[in-house]
């Protein structure tokens, strides 16, 4: 019993001895992916840009990090999917355009209160062609949207960009809603000489201008989402690492504030041992034909644009999370708000999954209780968005919700199916040539999950991604028989959307000697009742030890209905090597006896007899079951 509360007791203070730090870091976390738009509560999908698919952007800026103002010059090229009289961008009011030409000629325009740019062709483009058109801007960006920032670290001045979800048109003329995904792009930055420009891709040249600027070019080559694309620019220090393995080697580049370098580099050392983990687990790296990096800013937590996350610290959670984003959100990016928890749900648990293989093993399951805790907190809350969700950012990246109940989803999917399958489905959904690189929705993981399992996936899916709550159990275990007892699970839910949370349960037994057995049942219904080999008086159960189940408020009851009924019964000599005894109370007459080993294997059975010679059976415990007219007794002896 000793053992038993000392795990329990462990078991109970890790999470209170994390919570807050895994909490702080994840609301950092979340307020930098959303702070771009927390403002906006009635932005949806613009249909009047879904009549043509960009196939590539030349994005060209001017910026001071002295100045919040923008110079811009971008140039797409696209594909008309019906006849286009004209062509709609996305683009802030507070934007000017000076400028827009296609083939050299100019364009007449219009720039509206619902922040469209609407140019209009001379003649409408035919459905399938292929056109360029280049719009010239200017302007401080609007200061009520964290799309384009200013600011200084250590009195240098620096611009950082943030564009999710709806930030990338405060900045420059795109198609910014998740319907389309560039082929790829070309980054110019021109800023002062002294500082260093990072943006998406691989950086080809930086060309002095002459006038004290100087010209960086970026060239990102993979599809990428308006809202991934980024730029920073202040005094950095590169710091460079190699991760992945030959022939797939790449390079790591860190862009760091000069004050703070040497502290960053030495928490960013971490970083090639997670690639490899993640690389290990799913694939390999899906950019390593160019690199991945991280750009310091002020932010207070991260944001993973594609090849280049953006940090405002280097904990190993928040490097872990922004680089799982590689896979989860950049490669393969949710396609529509709804499915954001296809995001943020894995890169949160891929967090986890660095716990788990970094740290001692008692550390995951406290890092499991810990988001449970947080869910469980209400007794609500969808993780598949509805249509109203999607109008509050706030509610798009609900750290309780989208983070940790889509992390938690996610573990239970590997509990349910085992780490074979679900690894291997989720790396069939990561390779789709539909998925990968362009957009994904949460039918196509249950898909993918379906298909290799061989499991249908439609109640699980329905309960705990598009339904709301979680349940309470009340787990109740008596002894039943010969060395079996039975275990009753009952439940209830905290939302009346769900009838019933089906999932294997798991149950861990402990005995009087300090005997532990794990089984796992598979509940399907309320008041359901399990039969269970377990040979050993029990004392004690504990309900989902390694906490693989969203729940909260659960019960465990001890039944005694046969435990003590024969209190007087006794063995000796013990330990036994050749004849064992049994003294019964004045009364009871023996009906059998089984004698079970610790593998709760029969080795011997007699009728009514009360001495056995045991110098047959192997050295060790064994454990004895006296069926008798007053009751069934189990005892523990040692064979000599």
């Amino acid at each position: 019993m000793k053992n038993f509360t000392q795990i329990i007791t462990l078991l109970f203070c890790l999470p209170s001895l994390f919570a807050q730090n895994n909490n702080d870091t994840l609301n950092q976390i979340v307020e930098a992916e959303m702070k771009s738009a927390y403002s906006i509560t009635n932005f949806t999908a613009n249909i009047n840009t879904g009549d043509y698919d960009i196939v590539y952007h030349q994005l060209e800026f001017e910026v001071d990090p002295a100045i919040n103002f923008i110079d811009g010059v971008v140039t797409t090229t696209f594909l008309a999917k019906e006849d286009m009289p004209d062509i709609t961008f996305d683009l802030a009011s507070q934007l000017t355009v000076s400028m827009a030409t296609m083939g050299g000629e100019e364009l007449i325009f219009e720039q509206n209160t619902n922040d469209e740019l609407i140019v209009n062709f001379p003649t409408p483009l035919i459905e399938g062609s292929e056109n360029t058109i280049i719009v010239t801007y200017s302007g401080q960006p609007p200061l009520d949207s964290d799309g384009f920032n200013t600011g200084n670290h250590n009195g240098i001045p620096e611009i950082w960009t943030l564009s999710q979800p709806y930030g990338a048109k405060d900045w420059w003329p795109c198609k910014q809603d998740l319907n389309d995904k560039i082929d790829n792009i070309d980054v110019y930055i021109t800023a002062p000489s002294e500082y260093e420009s990072v943006s998406n891709g691989m950086e080809q040249s930086q060309i002095d201008n002459g006038n004290g600027t100087t010209t960086t070019r970026f060239q990102h080559n993979f599809p990428i989402p308006a809202y991934l694309i980024a730029i920073a620019v202040t005094d950095y220090t590169i710091y460079e690492q190699t991760a992945g393995t030959a022939p797939n080697t790449f390079p790591i580049v860190n862009y760091l504030y000069p004050e703070s370098a040497d502290n960053s580099t030495a928490q960013l050392a971490v970083t090639p041992s997670i690639m490899e983990l993640f690389e290990d687990l799913f694939e390999t790296y899906p950019f390593h034909e160019e690199k991945y990096g991280h750009a310091q800013c002020s932010i207070p937590g991260g944001m993973e644009h594609t090849t280049v996350s953006f940090m405002g610290s280097f904990g190993r959670e928040l490097i872990a999370h922004e680089l799982a984003h590689q896979w989860f959100g950049d490669k393969v990016t949710c396609g529509s708000w709804k499915d954001i928890w296809l995001n943020e749900g894995f890169a949160t648990y891929l967090s986890g999954l660095v716990v788990e293989h970094m740290d001692s093993e008692e550390f995951f399951p406290a890092w499991k209780a810990d988001r449970i805790e947080y869910i469980t907190s209400l007794p609500d809350g969808n993780l598949y968005l509805t249509d109203t969700d999607t109008t509050s950012v706030g509610r798009i990246f609900s750290n309780r919700l989208t983070y940790n109940k889509g992390a938690m989803v996610v573990h239970m999917l590997r509990y349910k199916l085992g780490d074979t399958d679900f690894y291997q489905g989720v790396k069939n959904y990561l390779a789709d040539p539909e998925l990968a690189y362009g957009y994904a929705k949460t039918p196509d993981l249950q898909a993918h999950l379906e298909a290799v399992s061989g499991m249908d996936l439609n109640e699980f899916f329905q309960d705990w991604v598009y339904r709301e709550g979680y349940p309470s159990y009340t787990i109740t275990i008596a002894h039943f028989a010969m060395g079996e007892v039975k275990i009753t699970v009952n439940q209830t839910q905290s939302h009346s959307s769900v009838d019933y949370f089906e999932m294997p349960v798991p149950i861990r037994i402990y005995g009087t000697q300090g005997e532990q057995q794990d089984v796992v049942l598979d509940n399907t219904f309320d008041g359901q009742e399990f039969i269970v080999p377990v040979p050993f008086l029990f004392n004690a159960i504990e309900f989902d030890p390694e906490n693989n189940i969203i729940s909260a408020n659960n019960q465990n009851i001890l039944g005694t209905t046969l435990i003590n009924n024969l209190t007087g019964v006794r063995l000796y000599p013990s330990p036994a090597s050749g004849q064992l005894s049994v003294q019964l109370p004045q009364g009871v007459i023996l009906e059998k006896a089984i004698f079970y080993n610790t593998l709760g294997q029969k080795v011997l059975e007699s009728n009514d007899e009360t001495e056995w010679n045991v110098s047959n059976l192997a050295s060790g415990v064994h454990f004895l079951t006296l069926v008798t007219d007053k009751g069934s007794k189990q005892l523990r002896f040692i064979k000599e």
